[in-house]
């Protein structure tokens, strides 16, 4: 067993936002400025501004047509209500969002991209998609999700812990740490009486790594690649973190994390919505071998009862 994992730095990351429109919009740069300029609070407002007159921000208006068209399935199995996607469905016109910068803190292509789509939409009252996810952003829901004055996010706004059933218990796997240039987390064979604890638990190793990684990033700085500890401590600090809730008095457990390529012999790895092998991810691992394992991990960090909830 090694001590780290080295893991390959992106030279660019990407967020594309759809805003799905009635009419098509005269200047969609010039409104997409002024309602920034408007509605949003600095510094947020002075990174999304400085970007968005640069190459590093592109505001694509077309027919709906000239589009692919958005997976009404994994819309609605991501919460899109019929009338949502019957909206989208009959909307003539898309603005696409997208921005591109390095990986690292801030990941401004992301923060810099949903500021805009959720500038515009609500100018024009249009819905706005997530197309990473995919997912339609309520208002609200988009606006609480954008940093505050001390660029602290909740993780959960930006990540999704989807999971399905399996002949040996359920299989996670986060959507969304590929935003910020890392491979998503997974877990196979979580007992159904573990569902939510172990949702918890990867949240808070979710915002965990996710600091390592940017850590391991400074501004100015772009390594070709990044070594992250194979076994990692992850506390209830971390949890409350990633969900935006008050820190409570610490515990901490450790995992250790395998990076799992699809193909590679004796390796699962993670699948798309088509079954297609998706790239690589990490697996979450108890630390020590052993029965019970997980129920172990989840009754040492939120204690007996939550822990088999």
């Amino acid at each position: 067993m090694g001590e780290n994992l080295t893991l390959p730095v992106p030279e660019t990351l990407y967020a594309t936002y759809a805003v799905a429109l009635t009419a098509p919009i005269p200047d969609p740069g010039e409104l997409a400025h002024d309602e920034i300029a408007a509605r949003t609070r600095p510094p947020l407002r002075d990174l999304v501004l400085g970007m968005l007159g640069s190459p590093m921000v592109t505001l694509d208006q077309r027919p709906a047509t000239e589009f692919p068209p958005l997976p009404a399935d994994l819309l609605a199995a991501y919460g899109a209500s019929p009338a949502a996607l019957a909206a989208l469905d009959t909307a003539p016109h898309i603005l696409a969002v997208r921005a591109a910068y390095r990986p690292g803190h801030p990941p401004a292509h992301e923060w810099a991209a949903r500021a805009i789509a959720g500038a515009v939409a609500a100018a024009r009252t249009a819905p706005v998609i997530d197309v990473f996810t995919p997912r339609i952003l309520a208002h609200d829901d988009l606006t609480r999700s954008l940093p505050g004055p001390d660029g602290a996010v909740r993780l959960t706004d930006w990540m999704l812990l989807p999971h399905t059933s399996g002949p040996h218990g359920f299989w996670f796997t986060t959507k969304g740490l590929a935003r910020f240039g890392l491979p998503e987390l997974q877990t196979e064979n979580v007992p159904p009486a573990l569902v939510v604890p172990w949702g918890r638990l990867l949240n808070g190793l979710a915002r965990r790594v996710l600091d390592l990684w940017q850590d391991r990033l400074p501004a100015g700085e772009q390594p070709l690649v990044v070594d992250l500890p194979e076994t990692v401590s992850v506390g209830l600090a971390d949890v409350a973190a990633a969900q935006g809730t008050d820190e409570p008095p610490d515990r901490e457990v450790t995992v250790r994390l395998r990076l799992d390529t699809p193909g590679e012999p004796g390796t699962s790895g993670a699948r798309d919505e088509t079954g297609a092998p998706e790239e690589p991810v990490l697996t979450v691992l108890p630390a020590e071998d052993g029965p019970d394992r997980l129920e172990s991990l989840c009754a040492a960090l939120f204690g007996a009862q939550d822990g088999r909830r």
